[in-house]
């Protein structure tokens, strides 16, 4: 049986295949999956890098920031989506899988026009808020006023993304990402180097990727979602009961991805007030780790593929068995790109040549072990509990980190201006949030074991 051939209710040889074999393939697959992401944004630096004035890729840059944040903060209709399918799978509940997709597409439909119809106050917003001369605002207004009208697309593409995740297709994802990362690139260099749009050209190519990308999944989705079942299950999708968990749901999510975020958005802050060296430094090494990421990544969508499908069965011997597997190998990625670049600093010098930089890097590479090595950590148990629903902890959990793991130490940070005390703050920060999801994790296992 193929990926594409999969009954609703249940992955491809879920049963027939092992843990580890499960797994590792979806892990593989996910993290070809995420290395596709970086490929259209080196292109369109490589492009608007060569054009005459420096303005256009400035701009592009700082519109970016303003899609991070709205796109970042709808993350909850993959990871929710992600979630609830892949119980539904465990539970063998083929009407309720198709009806996560049904309800989570008009979920995400609804928001991308409100994006739509909102798009002038949120760039008069953005715009006012980001720094930049006239001439960087300017270029950066003609992306975005370009790149917003993609946003239904991104959005149900998120859900998609997330249905093919929590039922094991990760080699769906893996064709929606090249077709939308490799789209992309064609249409930067169609718009940029032969009509010569610059940053206007490289926003239509982003939003154009995305329908591309959205026709691609829709034609594996309509192959398991025919009119008669799509009629059938559309009284489920409108359920109370199915509603108020998805709201609910979402709602923990997004909670949870707007501490990050400031989290994140607070550490460069921070960092930026101890003048532009300190920043570069810092911005690359935050590279390594967004670098890693791709990589732990794969893991914990794995996780919560296979966290939700066996919470679904019921089957506790194998989620203890899954976590187990998921930290392992997210630790030892973590610590191995960690200890690659504090052995071989050199490689740091294929992100910047300037001395004063690389100076301050030296400085700063220790701190890529406990960042990495506990953060890796940090990343498989959120995989875990995306994948058994557990909104309400994701939030708690994340919320009490950055108040408490990284918020005081930022402080001070701050005061003594002290890149090191804020390394550690981030340090403290992952460490938090190992803690505060590693206490629910026996609740969770505590029900009896099933037999498979």
């Amino acid at each position: 049986m193929t990926i594409a051939e999969a009954p609703l209710g249940q992955g491809e040889g879920r049963h027939a295949k092992s843990l580890s074999r499960r797994f590792w393939r979806l892990a593989s697959l996910n993290i070809l999956s995420n290395l596709m992401v970086p490929l259209a944004g080196l292109v369109d630096m490589a492009l608007l890098g060569h054009l005459g004035q420096i303005r256009y890729l400035a701009g592009v840059a700082l519109g970016a920031i303003l899609f991070d944040y709205v796109y970042w903060t709808f993350g909850f209709l993959r990871m929710g989506t992600t979630g609830m399918t892949a119980q539904a799978v465990g539970r063998e509940n083929a009407d309720e899988v198709a009806a996560v997709a049904l309800r989570g597409m008009a979920l995400a439909l609804g928001l991308g026009i409100l994006i739509l119809a909102l798009q002038k106050p949120l760039s008069l917003f953005g715009f006012w808020v980001l720094q930049g001369d006239a001439g960087v605002k300017a270029a950066g207004l003609s992306y975005f006023a370009a790149r917003i009208w993609g946003a239904p697309a991104v959005l149900v593409n998120f859900v998609l993304l997330g249905w093919f995740l929590g039922r094991e297709q990760a080699r769906r994802v893996l064709v929606m990402s090249i077709v939308g990362n490799l789209s992309n690139v064609i249409l930067d260099f169609y718009f940029v180097a032969y009509l010569h749009m610059s940053a206007g050209g490289v926003g239509a190519a982003s939003a154009i990727a995305q329908y591309l990308m959205l026709i691609s999944a829709l034609v594996f989705a309509l192959k398991d979602l025919p009119f008669h079942r799509i009629r059938r299950v559309i009284p489920l999708c409108l359920s109370m009961e199915g509603l108020r968990a998805t709201f609910s749901l979402n709602n923990d999510i997004l909670v949870r991805t707007l501490a990050l975020i400031s989290v994140f958005a607070l550490f460069t802050n921070i960092a930026s007030a101890m003048g532009a060296v300190v920043l570069a430094a810092t911005a690359v090494v935050k590279q390594v780790v967004t670098l890693a990421a791709f990589f732990i990544d794969g893991y914990a969508f794995a996780t919560e593929s296979l966290a939700g499908i066996f919470e679904g069965g019921t089957d506790r011997r194998r989620l203890r068995r899954l976590l187990s597997m998921s930290a392992l190998w997210s630790a030892v990625t973590g610590l191995l790109f960690a200890a690659g670049f504090m052995l071989f600093p050199a490689l740091f010098r294929l992100l910047t040549d300037h001395g004063e930089v690389l100076s301050q890097v030296n400085a700063m590479k220790s701190w890529l072990l406990p960042v990495l090595g506990v953060g890796s950590i940090a990343y498989a148990l959120d995989g875990y509990f995306i994948g058994l629903v557990r909104g309400r902890i994701l939030r708690t959990a994340m919320v009490l980190s950055a108040l408490v793991g990284f918020a005081p130490l930022a402080w001070f940070a701050y005061r003594a201006q002290n890149i090191q005390l804020l390394w550690l703050a981030l340090s403290t920060f992952m460490l938090a949030r190992v803690l505060s999801l590693a206490i629910f994790v026996p609740s969770t296992l505590r029900q009896g074991e099933s037999a498979n």
